[in-house]
């Protein structure tokens, strides 16, 4: 692999494929669940506790977020897309998309995703299995499937391909049909497959919003493909857009 990948004893590596997404670096590795690993039983279709905006009298702060993770929202910020994890080392989280209006935040649907299979991490490194606690921008987006209509500049290309099988030894095919670039040790304003890493290898990166698989990610997270859909044609470049991330209690900081 490009990124010094830390070995994982709870997992065995199934197959390897070349591309840059899910947390990885220029070789993402699929894996199985093994013997003695952390548990992946959760599912998807329970999704984690998330705040709601009531559509009378709208917050005019996102919901559940403390001081420290609303400072980091630009001011000029009027779409953000807010994944809320069910624990600091739980692989299922909940998506809402927010929109700020003259009354207030305003919250879309609920949807059910995954996250890393091994939590949340406020010091994301290459292989950890955790996904990256933060805010980040939302700038470009791509896959594998043509546009379905987003605002986003995007990259259709057969590099978005996803062989192999994942934690739970589902099917990762599809995974990147569609995709939303994190902006996490990433160049913006670059196709979701370039390799430019700001903080370093070491760091990690590849850290997308894509189709979900059905199982954990590798530092990803992932919705249903009607969800990656609807998410795609509602992001607005215009808005300045960012994904604010990580497990409950994280965000309340």
């Amino acid at each position: 692999m490009i990124d010094p990948v830390q070995r994982v004893p709870a997992v065995v590596l199934a197959a390897s494929f070349l591309l840059v997404g899910c947390g990885a670096g220029g070789t993402v590795e699929t894996m199985g669940r093994g013997a003695g690993g952390p548990s992946v039983r959760e599912r998807v279709a329970t999704p984690a506790p998330t705040p709601t905006a009531s559509l009378e009298v709208a917050p005019q702060q996102l919901p559940g977020l403390g001081p420290k993770t609303l400072a980091a929202v630009p001011s000029t910020t009027r779409q953000a897309v807010v994944v809320t994890g069910r624990g600091r080392n739980s692989p299922i989280s909940t998506v809402v998309l927010y929109e700020r209006t003259e009354a207030g935040w305003r919250a879309g649907p609920s949807w059910p995703a995954h996250n890393a299979l091994r939590g949340w991490t406020d010091h994301h490194r290459a292989g950890d299995l955790h996904s990256p606690i933060g805010v980040y921008t939302l700038t470009d987006a791509g896959g594998l499937l043509s546009d379905p209509g987003t605002r986003l500049p995007y990259d259709r290309s057969g590099a978005f391909t996803a062989p192999g099988t994942g934690f739970e030894g589902e099917p990762l095919t599809g995974s990147f049909d569609y995709v939303i670039a994190i902006n996490y040790n990433r160049r913006p304003g670059t196709t979701p497959l370039d390799w430019t890493r700001p903080l370093g290898a070491g760091r990690g990166g590849g850290i997308w919003l894509h189709v979900d698989h059905g199982g954990p990610t590798h530092g990803c997270v992932s919705l249903r493909k009607d969800h990656m859909r609807e998410l795609l044609r509602a992001v607005d470049p215009a808005r300045d857009p960012v994904v604010v991330m990580g497990d409950a209690a994280s965000l309340r900081r």
